[in-house]
């Protein structure tokens, strides 16, 4: 893990993965220690923050320092506990069985419902054994999909398996995890078995995050080491922190009066929400203020300072202003 600790404080370029495009992750000092303990320990890390800290990235961004493969799923009000072991298509499975009845023999239809042929892997079953996952991927006719592993991949690397935005679930997902993670496997009835961790290399870390969108469980919170992303709340720490990460961002291809100017824009903006109860923009909204003018400024030469403060001044309230104009 010497890995993580000589990327602190450095831009690490993160390459397009699935649907993630190409992005730039800055570790610090507290994040790369609360992952250590994670793994360490064999426990979930629960990162907590505002949205646009940085939460989802940090599992990618270790993923690919360590080389491992990254695994993400995004939790909705309709995930189940059950959506990130496996899926089974009963529907499929149904509607086949009617279209049989008239066309198929007994035997015949015993083979072709088989329950395997509908149990398609879910992400838990990928990162816990890879071997076991891709043979049930194989076997099934309606699946989800398949983690693509980066290129010198093999599953004794181990994986990163982020859970996103966990408190958008009802209380008995992170409920239903505690045993999973505690034991480190879970069962598969249509099979009759369990599904476990192969001991096959490295054992999978866990990144779970929530926006505090509602009240995790006291006895899963227990059971996570937790990681809080805030902000630096002195004003000009903030200011020189966004500056910093706009530069790294964007590769420098902005003036520095203007990631400046942009920064102590954000920072009023951010006290004038907090003001009115509403959700403050945060370095989200200040790197898509930055990306917006590095490429609205593309091909500029001369005056390609000025070009960039002015339209700076003309889009700040469109990535910083989401409100309507009452609430402002």
């Amino acid at each position: 893990m010497k890995l993580l600790e000589a990327v602190v404080d450095g831009p690490v370029t993160l390459p397009q993965t699935g649907t993630w495009p190409e992005s730039v992750h800055v570790f610090d000092e507290r994040s790369v220690y609360a992952v250590k303990a994670a793994m360490a320990a064999g426990r979930p890390l629960l990162v907590r923050g505002e949205p646009g800290t940085g939460k989802s990235q940090l599992a990618r961004a270790v993923a690919h320092v360590l080389g491992r493969l990254f695994v993400s799923e995004v939790v909705s009000s309709r995930t189940e506990g059950q959506d990130l072991q496996y899926h089974f298509d009963a529907v499929a499975r149904l509607g086949e069985a009617q279209a049989l009845c008239s066309t198929a023999r007994g035997e015949e239809v015993g083979r072709l419902l088989a329950a395997e042929r509908y149990l398609s892997p879910g992400p838990l079953w990928w990162v816990f054994d890879w071997h076991s996952a891709a043979e049930q991927y194989d076997r099934c006719r309606h699946n989800i999909r398949r983690p693509q592993p980066p290129g010198g991949w093999s599953p004794e690397k181990g994986c990163v398996l982020l859970i996103d935005e966990i408190d958008k679930a009802d209380a008995d997902l992170p409920n239903s995890l505690l045993e999973i993670l505690g034991n480190g496997a879970f069962s598969v009835p249509y099979l009759d078995k369990a599904v476990g961790l192969s001991g096959e290399g490295a054992a999978p870390l866990v990144i779970i995050t929530t926006n505090e969108e509602r009240e995790l469980p006291g006895a899963f919170i227990r059971r996570c080491l937790v990681l809080q992303l805030s902000l630096p709340a002195d004003d000009a720490e903030f200011v020189a922190w966004l500056v910093k990460r706009g530069g790294h961002h964007s590769q420098q291809n902005c003036f520095p009066a203007v990631y400046q100017k942009a920064a102590e824009q954000l920072l009023a903006d951010r006290k004038e929400a907090g003001r009115q109860g509403l959700t403050p923009p945060g370095q989200a909204e200040y790197l898509d203020m930055i990306r917006a003018i590095c490429n609205m400024t593309k091909g500029v030469d001369q005056g390609k300072h000025e070009a960039q403060l002015d339209i700076l001044t003309k889009i700040s309230e469109f990535a910083l202003k989401k409100y309507p104009a009452e609430n402002q």
